[in-house]
């Protein structure tokens, strides 16, 4: 009961030295911003990493592969 009781009264002297005016994110928000920024950094290295391992070839267009013999062959549709 006693912590109870010390934690009532200390309230009061916390809420008199807190500026209504002023309110700050203070170092707890600087730290979730901080992990947040380094986390989404390693996120876009992986992403590039992973792309630079694609690769592929286009297939050629039908239409334009017709257009290259001279319209013999037919374009599927």
């Amino acid at each position: 009961m006693s912590a109870h009781l010390a934690l009532t009264q200390l309230v009061p002297l916390a809420a008199k030295e807190l500026d209504e005016n002023k309110v700050t994110p203070g170092v707890l928000g600087f730290v979730v911003f901080a992990v947040m920024a380094v986390a989404v950094w390693m996120l876009m290295k992986s992403m590039n990493r992973h792309m630079g391992k694609v690769s592929f070839e286009e297939t050629p267009d039908p239409k334009a592969a017709a257009a290259a013999q001279g319209g013999k062959a037919t374009a599927r549709e």
